[in-house]
């Protein structure tokens, strides 16, 4: 038996009510949460092995949710294109892609995700056996979709054989930190018979399927023209939408496609800072929030976003919104800190287990130390704080203190508990450098210099 009390902080529990206890504490018992309330009402066990004191200058939060991610060491090498352009260079890093470039490159960004609080990543990326290895050492929870597709020229992406391989071997190892879905790269890269066999391991394996809607209007024209249909309507007709779907993107769907989420229970990972660097445009999130689409939030990995710190994130999918809108009443804080917490959660079918600080559900949450300059000064009046609207619109990775996932502390004072830092990016480093000099000569053969 273990058992870690967290206390004198203020509990963002993003329950039902999302209620917010201003001086409270948190038990932890074998990583499962099973007393959550105020500090005078709960008394702290006399068995407890780690008392952690927030000391009135802590805020602990569930851990954050990355629902779309692609681990990369690619970060500042493809830049100022249109996602049409974008999209042949990015397809040189999977070319030149090796298992220790796998590895590597997931070590660095789980490091950099757990750095910034996020505790649960949906990582799309190859050679995902390694990427569980990585998630391993860092002791993060992570989903692995492996980039698959079977259309020529695309067939240097993984399999659905090594897809179906990977569930048999790591679907729920690690004491269930490791979850493997069936991933499909889009309509493009993946046949019809592709989609049927995704179909047909997640009837067998009960996992999930993720995959990428449509980012770019020129795209979308492209999918119309090809299939005589939306992308919506021919993932519909592949018979993916559903409850255990989770779809990046969609910036262009029109209303019938956003009903059609909505009706099927299909899960969105909205990447506004992505679709805005690759020019794609904004997403219509408050109209499919109306219609009642679960969207949940994602950093789409490095290559395209240049960071994974979903604080940055919550802000802009927040702002630019208000912005295109000129609407400044919607997306407020405590819907954009559901949407990157519980939302996630509901988005890897995971709701009944994380992304609320909750009695049951597992101990995955993160300390932010607002005792900075940039979170202060903290106003009260009753149960309703400024603090809320400072964490979703001031804070950054760089405030989180303390990352913990079943109870077990992975981050203490911005440090990782569990790998040397400086070692996993001095590899990273070497590993970056040598697949840069193989990406150029992909490069070269493709044409694309």
């Amino acid at each position: 038996m273990t058992c870690k009390v967290i206390t004198n902080v203020v509990v963002f529990t993003v329950d039902r009510t999302d209620r917010i206890i201003k001086n409270g504490t948190v038990i932890v018992r074998n990583g499962l949460i099973s007393a959550v309330g105020k500090k005078e009402e709960i008394s702290i066990p006399i068995d407890a092995d780690e008392i952690i004191d927030g000391r009135g200058q802590m805020a602990l939060l569930p851990g954050l949710v990355d629902s779309h991610n692609h681990s990369s060491l690619m970060r500042g090498v493809a830049e100022n294109m249109r996602l049409v352009d974008w999209l042949p260079v990015y397809d040189l890093e999977h070319r030149a892609c090796t298992e220790e470039d796998a590895y590597h490159a997931a070590r660095l960004s789980y490091l950099e995700c757990l750095k910034n609080g996020t505790t649960t990543i949906m990582d799309m990326y190859r050679y995902m056996h390694r990427s569980a290895e990585a998630a391993g050492e860092l002791g993060i929870r992570v989903h692995l979709a492996p980039y698959a597709a079977d259309v020529q020229p695309y067939n240097f992406f993984e399999t659905a054989r090594d897809n179906e391989k990977l569930i048999k071997t790591h679907h729920m190892t690690q004491n269930g930190k490791i979850r493997v879905w069936m991933g499909l790269e889009n309509l493009f890269y993946c046949s019809e018979e592709m989609y049927k066999g995704a179909i047909r391991a997640q009837q067998e394996y009960g996992v999930g399927i993720h995959t990428h809607g449509c980012e770019q209007e020129e795209e979308e024209q492209t999918v119309i023209r090809t299939f005589g249909k939306s992308t919506i309507d021919m993932l519909e007709q592949r018979g993916i939408l559903g409850e255990k779907t989770l779809l990046a993107h969609c910036v262009w769907v029109n209303d019938d496609d956003i009903k059609k989420m909505a009706a099927t229970g299909t899960n969105l990972a909205h990447c506004a800072i992505s679709a805005a660097k690759l020019g794609c445009g904004v997403a219509r999130i408050p109209l499919m929030l109306k219609e009642g689409v679960n969207v949940s939030i994602g950093s789409d990995g490095v290559i395209d976003n240049n960071s994974m710190d979903l604080f940055q994130e919550m802000k802009f999918a927040s702002l630019i919104q208000k912005a295109t809108n000129c609407d400044a009443s919607i997306m407020s804080a405590n819907q954009m800190l559901r949407m990157a917490t519980i939302n996630g959660a509901k988005s890897l079918n995971m709701e009944n287990e994380i992304g609320s600080i909750e009695v049951g559900k597992s101990a995955d949450m993160i300390l932010v130390d607002f005792f900075r300059p940039n979170l202060q000064p903290v106003f009260w009046d009753e149960d309703e704080t400024n603090l809320l609207w400072n964490l979703v619109f001031a804070a950054k990775g760089e405030n989180v203190d303390t990352v913990m996932v079943q109870g077990e502390v992975l981050l203490r004072q911005g440090k990782s508990t569990k790998v040397s830092e400086s070692e996993v990016m001095i590899m990273a480093q070497r590993q970056g450098e040598d697949w840069m000099r193989r990406r150029e000569v992909h490069k070269k053969l493709t044409g694309l210099s």
